[in-house]
Protein backbone atom coordinates (compact mmCIF):
# COMPACT_ATOMS: atom_id res chain seq x y z
CA UNK A 1 0.00 0.00 0.00
CA UNK A 2 1.61 3.26 -0.94
CA UNK A 3 -0.60 5.52 1.17
CA UNK A 4 0.34 3.04 4.71
CA UNK A 5 2.15 6.26 6.09
CA UNK A 6 -0.94 8.41 6.16
CA UNK A 7 -2.90 5.23 8.43
CA UNK A 8 0.32 4.87 10.49
CA UNK A 9 -0.04 8.60 11.09
CA UNK A 10 -3.68 8.93 12.01
CA UNK A 11 -3.67 5.64 14.37
CA UNK A 12 -0.68 7.72 16.22
CA UNK A 13 -2.45 10.93 16.27
CA UNK A 14 -6.13 8.86 17.05
CA UNK A 15 -3.52 7.30 20.32
CA UNK A 16 -2.73 10.65 21.24
CA UNK A 17 -6.24 12.10 21.12
CA UNK A 18 -7.60 8.80 23.12
CA UNK A 19 -4.94 10.07 26.10
CA UNK A 20 -6.11 13.71 25.87
CA UNK A 21 -10.04 12.54 26.23
CA UNK A 22 -9.02 10.56 29.22
CA UNK A 23 -7.01 13.59 30.10
CA UNK A 24 -9.83 16.07 30.00
CA UNK A 25 -12.05 13.51 32.08
CA UNK A 26 -10.31 12.84 34.77
CA UNK A 27 -8.83 15.92 35.65
CA UNK A 28 -10.17 18.50 37.86
CA UNK A 29 -8.82 21.55 36.68
CA UNK A 30 -12.22 22.91 34.45
CA UNK A 31 -12.42 25.85 36.32
CA UNK A 32 -10.07 26.92 38.91
CA UNK A 33 -10.27 30.42 41.29
CA UNK A 34 -9.90 33.79 39.61
CA UNK A 35 -7.24 35.65 41.37
CA UNK A 36 -9.45 39.72 41.24
CA UNK A 37 -8.13 42.38 42.61
CA UNK A 38 -4.67 43.90 44.10
CA UNK A 39 -4.14 41.41 47.12
CA UNK A 40 -1.44 39.32 45.54
CA UNK A 41 -1.85 36.82 48.72
CA UNK A 42 -3.88 33.95 48.40
CA UNK A 43 -4.04 32.01 50.51
CA UNK A 44 -6.68 29.13 48.73
CA UNK A 45 -6.88 27.80 45.29
CA UNK A 46 -9.73 26.00 44.15
CA UNK A 47 -10.30 24.04 41.40
CA UNK A 48 -13.32 22.40 40.02
CA UNK A 49 -13.85 19.50 37.26
CA UNK A 50 -16.29 16.72 36.32
CA UNK A 51 -15.73 14.22 39.25
CA UNK A 52 -14.53 16.10 42.42
CA UNK A 53 -13.14 19.12 43.96
CA UNK A 54 -9.86 20.24 44.85
CA UNK A 55 -8.38 22.63 47.56
CA UNK A 56 -5.25 23.44 48.16
CA UNK A 57 -4.16 26.15 50.98
CA UNK A 58 -0.84 27.88 51.26
CA UNK A 59 0.91 25.64 52.78
CA UNK A 60 -1.11 22.73 52.82
CA UNK A 61 -1.69 19.57 50.76
CA UNK A 62 -3.94 19.42 47.84
CA UNK A 63 -7.25 17.88 49.39
CA UNK A 64 -9.69 16.44 46.81
CA UNK A 65 -13.34 15.25 47.52
CA UNK A 66 -15.47 14.17 45.05
CA UNK A 67 -19.41 15.16 44.29
CA UNK A 68 -21.57 13.46 46.62
CA UNK A 69 -24.68 13.40 45.11
CA UNK A 70 -25.23 13.23 41.07
CA UNK A 71 -28.70 14.57 40.97
CA UNK A 72 -27.57 17.78 42.67
CA UNK A 73 -25.30 18.45 39.78
CA UNK A 74 -26.19 21.33 37.75
CA UNK A 75 -27.48 20.20 34.12
CA UNK A 76 -24.30 21.57 32.50
CA UNK A 77 -21.90 19.43 34.74
CA UNK A 78 -24.25 16.05 33.54
CA UNK A 79 -24.12 16.57 30.41
CA UNK A 80 -20.74 17.34 29.99
CA UNK A 81 -20.12 13.79 32.18
CA UNK A 82 -22.34 11.89 29.79
CA UNK A 83 -20.43 13.52 26.93
CA UNK A 84 -16.94 12.83 27.97
CA UNK A 85 -17.81 9.48 28.45
CA UNK A 86 -19.28 9.08 25.30
CA UNK A 87 -15.93 10.26 23.87
CA UNK A 88 -13.89 8.14 25.80
CA UNK A 89 -15.84 5.29 24.81
CA UNK A 90 -15.77 6.36 20.97
CA UNK A 91 -11.94 6.62 21.19
CA UNK A 92 -11.41 3.46 22.21
CA UNK A 93 -13.50 2.04 19.52
CA UNK A 94 -11.64 3.86 16.91
CA UNK A 95 -8.82 2.82 18.12
CA UNK A 96 -9.52 -1.05 17.62
CA UNK A 97 -11.14 -0.40 14.69
CA UNK A 98 -8.21 0.79 13.38
CA UNK A 99 -5.94 -1.22 14.29
CA UNK A 100 -7.95 -3.99 12.78
CA UNK A 101 -7.41 -2.40 9.59
CA UNK A 102 -4.11 -2.19 9.48
CA UNK A 103 -2.20 -4.20 6.88
CA UNK A 104 -0.28 -6.77 9.34
CA UNK A 105 -3.93 -7.81 11.25
CA UNK A 106 -5.49 -10.66 10.23
CA UNK A 107 -8.75 -9.67 11.23
CA UNK A 108 -10.27 -9.52 8.24
CA UNK A 109 -8.24 -11.57 6.12
CA UNK A 110 -6.16 -10.04 2.92
CA UNK A 111 -9.52 -8.18 1.74
CA UNK A 112 -7.56 -5.07 1.36
CA UNK A 113 -10.90 -3.42 0.66
CA UNK A 114 -12.47 -4.67 3.81
CA UNK A 115 -9.56 -3.26 5.17
CA UNK A 116 -9.49 0.09 3.91
CA UNK A 117 -13.33 0.37 5.32
CA UNK A 118 -12.35 -0.17 8.87
CA UNK A 119 -9.83 2.28 8.40
CA UNK A 120 -12.62 4.88 6.91
CA UNK A 121 -14.87 3.61 9.89
CA UNK A 122 -11.88 4.36 12.31
CA UNK A 123 -11.24 7.98 11.06
CA UNK A 124 -14.95 8.68 10.94
CA UNK A 125 -15.44 7.83 14.65
CA UNK A 126 -12.20 10.20 15.48
CA UNK A 127 -13.73 12.66 14.42
CA UNK A 128 -17.00 11.91 16.23
CA UNK A 129 -14.60 11.84 18.98
CA UNK A 130 -13.26 15.45 18.42
CA UNK A 131 -16.78 16.56 18.23
CA UNK A 132 -18.04 15.04 21.29
CA UNK A 133 -15.04 16.81 23.23
CA UNK A 134 -15.45 20.24 21.54
CA UNK A 135 -19.00 20.48 22.90
CA UNK A 136 -18.55 20.29 26.95
CA UNK A 137 -15.34 22.22 26.87
CA UNK A 138 -16.54 24.71 24.52
CA UNK A 139 -19.72 25.11 26.96
CA UNK A 140 -18.10 24.92 30.25
CA UNK A 141 -15.96 28.18 28.82
CA UNK A 142 -19.20 29.74 27.59
CA UNK A 143 -20.48 29.48 31.13
CA UNK A 144 -17.29 30.16 33.16
CA UNK A 145 -16.62 33.72 30.93
CA UNK A 146 -20.24 34.62 31.04
CA UNK A 147 -19.74 34.16 35.08
CA UNK A 148 -16.88 36.50 35.10
CA UNK A 149 -18.60 39.15 33.66
CA UNK A 150 -21.74 39.20 35.39
CA UNK A 151 -21.46 41.98 38.62
CA UNK A 152 -24.29 40.01 40.03
CA UNK A 153 -21.75 36.99 40.89
CA UNK A 154 -19.30 37.72 43.42
CA UNK A 155 -15.81 37.79 43.44
CA UNK A 156 -14.94 34.83 45.29
CA UNK A 157 -17.50 32.65 43.35
CA UNK A 158 -16.11 33.70 39.97
CA UNK A 159 -13.95 31.33 37.90
CA UNK A 160 -11.26 31.17 35.11
CA UNK A 161 -10.64 28.46 31.69
CA UNK A 162 -8.86 25.72 33.83
CA UNK A 163 -5.92 23.22 32.14
CA UNK A 164 -8.53 21.03 31.23
CA UNK A 165 -10.00 23.06 29.01
CA UNK A 166 -7.23 23.77 26.85
CA UNK A 167 -6.51 20.03 26.92
CA UNK A 168 -9.48 19.38 25.56
CA UNK A 169 -9.50 22.10 22.61
CA UNK A 170 -6.13 20.62 21.59
CA UNK A 171 -7.35 16.80 22.13
CA UNK A 172 -9.97 18.04 19.69
CA UNK A 173 -7.33 19.20 16.75
CA UNK A 174 -5.55 16.14 17.25
CA UNK A 175 -8.61 14.04 17.26
CA UNK A 176 -9.98 15.58 13.98
CA UNK A 177 -6.96 15.64 12.07
CA UNK A 178 -6.26 12.22 12.80
CA UNK A 179 -9.48 10.91 11.90
CA UNK A 180 -9.08 12.54 8.63
CA UNK A 181 -5.85 11.34 7.52
CA UNK A 182 -7.76 7.77 7.97
CA UNK A 183 -10.77 8.60 6.64
CA UNK A 184 -8.25 10.13 3.61
CA UNK A 185 -6.36 6.59 3.16
CA UNK A 186 -9.45 5.23 2.37
CA UNK A 187 -10.69 7.37 -0.20
CA UNK A 188 -6.80 6.41 -1.82
CA UNK A 189 -7.28 2.85 -1.51
CA UNK A 190 -10.80 2.73 -2.78
CA UNK A 191 -9.64 5.19 -6.19
CA UNK A 192 -6.66 2.97 -6.40
CA UNK A 193 -6.45 1.56 -10.34
CA UNK A 194 -7.71 -1.80 -10.79
CA UNK A 195 -6.64 -3.99 -13.04
CA UNK A 196 -9.14 -4.79 -15.64
CA UNK A 197 -9.58 -8.86 -16.57
CA UNK A 198 -11.18 -9.97 -19.72
CA UNK A 199 -14.59 -11.84 -19.92
CA UNK A 200 -13.83 -15.70 -19.61
CA UNK A 201 -15.68 -16.05 -22.78
CA UNK A 202 -13.75 -13.72 -25.00
CA UNK A 203 -10.08 -14.28 -25.73
CA UNK A 204 -7.21 -12.13 -27.38
CA UNK A 205 -5.87 -13.60 -31.18
CA UNK A 206 -2.37 -14.30 -30.95
CA UNK A 207 -0.34 -12.84 -33.21
CA UNK A 208 0.75 -15.72 -35.78
CA UNK A 209 4.39 -16.28 -36.51
CA UNK A 210 5.31 -15.53 -39.37
CA UNK A 211 7.63 -18.33 -40.41
CA UNK A 212 5.32 -20.48 -39.43
CA UNK A 213 3.01 -19.43 -42.28
CA UNK A 214 5.94 -19.18 -44.72
CA UNK A 215 6.74 -22.85 -43.92
CA UNK A 216 2.94 -23.88 -44.14
CA UNK A 217 2.82 -22.22 -47.39
CA UNK A 218 5.75 -23.77 -48.90
CA UNK A 219 4.57 -26.90 -47.98
CA UNK A 220 1.33 -26.98 -49.55
CA UNK A 221 2.89 -25.65 -52.63
CA UNK A 222 5.27 -28.41 -53.00
CA UNK A 223 2.59 -30.80 -52.71
CA UNK A 224 0.82 -29.41 -55.34
CA UNK A 225 3.85 -30.39 -57.96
Amino acid sequence: MAFYPLQIAGLVLGFFGMVGTLATTLLPQWRVSAFIGSNIIVFERVWEGLWMNCVRQAKDKLQCKAYDSLLALPPALEAARALMCVAVALSVIALLVGICGMKKIQCTGSDRRAKAYLVGISGVLFILTGIFVLIPVCWMANDIIRDFYNPAVHVGQKRELGASLFVGWATTAVLIVGGGLLCGFCCCNRKKPRHRYLAPGRRVPHARNPRRTATGLSRTSTSYV
